[in-house]
């Protein structure tokens, strides 16, 4: 009962304690993207990568934004990392996509990526070819956010508040963003099938 009680606190803390105007930020250069018919490429590794590919549908369907993640094309990802190895993966794939001014790089990750501790390398290259190629990139990132809170050009820090719940509390928080990105008025381009349901109900009482 511990556990759960301090699990469960701090994610309330965690919620109070993000930084509101990164991801203010955040919806500006998303704006942006879809105004400027640019496209969103969503990167992450192990549950990230899953984040990823539920942000991919999300951003689509209700916000009407173009967007890729390249770790739902089994079959490339896993002949990149067979034929060219597992740093470049993500870098390659973003060339191959012509990444350019127009887009948009967005990180999901733990840590952020570090060359010198050897960690999620492949964000690493994949940030700097979409800094090379012009692109926007966002973080949404836990710990002390890596090379993706040095390089990004918005950054959504989510707090550490205990060694032993870094990645479940990061990867959540993930989804509580990306959440929020989609379903602000000024993202949000298509209801959503439950809240329009709610909606009729509503209006029919």
């Amino acid at each position: 009962m511990n556990y759960i009680k301090t699990y469960l606190e701090q994610t309330s803390k965690i919620a109070q304690m993000l930084d509101q105007e990164q991801i203010h930020l955040a919806i500006n250069i998303l704006l942006n993207v879809r105004n400027e018919k640019g496209r969103l490429f969503i990167l992450g590794v192990g549950g990230s990568a899953g984040n990823a590919s539920h942000a991919v549908n999300d951003f689509r369907k209700i916000a009407g934004i173009e967007a890729y993640a390249p770790t739902d094309n089994v079959s490339e990802l896993t002949a990149r990392v067979n034929d060219d190895g597992w740093d470049s993966v993500f870098s390659s794939w973003l060339k191959v996509s012509n990444l350019n001014s127009k887009d948009v790089l967005i990180i999901f990750s733990v840590g952020g990526g570090s060359i010198e501790k050897n960690i999620s390398t492949n964000l690493v290259k994949a940030l700097n070819h979409a800094k090379s190629a012009g692109a926007k990139t966002i973080g949404i990132v836990s710990r002390n956010g890596g090379y993706t809170k040095e390089v990004a050009d918005c950054c959504i820090l989510i707090p550490t508040l205990s060694p032993e719940t870094v990645t479940p509390h990061a990867e959540e928080f993930q989804a509580v963003v990306w959440h929020l990105l989609v379903s602000h008025p000024e993202i949000q381009k298509n209801q959503m099938k439950w809240e329009s349901t709610v909606q009729t109900v509503s209006i029919n009482k």
